[in-house]
């Protein structure tokens, strides 16, 4: 499969720079995959396709403030430095990446917070943006994480989201249920999610597995090659439990439907598949890369949002739906004027 077959114009005026009002209120397009039908309900109306013993599966990964902009010693000048994930507890050091990169050194300090309280020290360089961070912090670590997180902003996709950070991003740009953190972005397609629709989900017997995998900055990423078999996904730190493991399986066995809520949760199961088609447990990572033709078999239905052209998310939908049907839904959407991106609509694709 070639890159250029992803490609579409979109519209800059569909990108969705805010959320919907509601979380369960954004547009929903239900496409089913069987008669190639397509509907288009609200987002609360997922509730009608769903019964007794079916299970979504969410990724409950959290979102941290890893946008921090800082100072460079003598020169003063600013920098922006994304923290992608804590290496070493003890001596406080940070996988980062640093912009504009070319202005930054082994050896150099940058400055964070209005008073200059946080410094760190660059140690090592690991890409040509990637440096290893040294933070100088006297005190228990817990203190520390949160003397930086306080520092930190909402690291909003700024490709996708062109605008500066607002107060209420910090809560919308989350799902309800994040719990372990680590994600530098949200898993979307969970955004649409409201505390009322999970009770009420609940209420219709629909069971709930978790699964966790920090989704990273590789989700972005330009792919820079036409052969797609040639492209190589960034790692992604994972854990799928015990307790997930027995609640999908049990649904498999007895012939219900599984939800895979999102393209994070589609790699993470995928990527801890037994041959048999069963969930197993794994804790690890993954670079699993997915595009058309793709033999999927844990989920039978699955939720994703809007995904920019040429994106790997985008892919991953594709390989799921269909690749003629995805994007004939995709050009259904933009004639329809449905919202994408980090805080769009949303596509349920079923097997039936």
């Amino acid at each position: 499969m070639k890159l250029s077959k992803f490609k579409f114009n979109l519209p800059s005026e569909l990108i969705a720079l805010h959320p919907a009002k509601n979380r369960d209120e954004s547009r929903l397009m239900v496409v089913h995959r069987d008669t190639g039908e397509i509907e288009h309900r609200e987002f609360k109306d997922i509730l009608d396709y769903y019964g007794k013993g079916d299970v979504f599966i969410f990724n409950n990964t959290k979102v941290f403030p890893a946008r921090l902009y800082g100072n460079k010693e003598k020169t003063g000048a600013r920098i922006e430095v994304f923290l992608l994930r804590e290496l070493n507890e003890d001596l406080r050091l940070w996988d980062v990446l640093v912009d504009p990169a070319r202005k930054i050194r082994i050896g150099n300090k940058l400055y964070f917070g209005p008073d200059d309280s946080m410094v760190a020290e660059v140690i090592d360089n690991t890409t040509s943006r990637g440096r290893t961070l040294r933070f100088l912090y006297d005190g228990p670590h817990d203190e520390f994480k949160k003397a930086l997180y306080e520092l930190g902003e909402t690291p909003l996709p700024h490709t996708i989201i062109n605008r500066p950070v607002e107060p209420e991003d910090a809560e919308r740009f989350q799902s309800i249920f994040a719990k372990n953190e680590g994600a530098v972005t949200a898993p979307t397609a969970s955004l649409h999610f409201s505390r009322e629709l999970m009770k009420r989900l609940e209420i219709k017997g629909v069971d709930f597995a978790y699964i966790t995998l920090h989704a990273g900055l590789g989700n972005f990423r330009d792919i820079d090659v036409e052969d797609l078999t040639k492209h190589k996904m960034d790692s992604e730190q994972m854990f799928v439990d015990e307790a997930a493991v027995k609640t999908v399986n049990r649904a498999k066995d007895n012939g219900k439907n599984v939800c895979a809520v999102g393209t994070t949760v589609i790699r993470a199961i995928e990527s801890a598949v037994s041959t048999d088609g069963h969930l197993k447990e794994f804790e690890g990572w993954t670079n699993k890369f997915i595009f058309p033709p793709y033999e999927f078999t844990v989920a039978n239905s699955m939720i994703s949002n809007f995904h920019m052209p040429l994106s790997t998310l985008l892919m991953i939908v594709a390989a799921f739906g269909g690749y003629e049907q995805v994007m004939d839904a995709y050009h259904v959407a933009l004639k329809e004027g449905y919202r994408f991106g980090t805080y769009g609509d949303a596509m349920l694709i079923l097997d039936k």
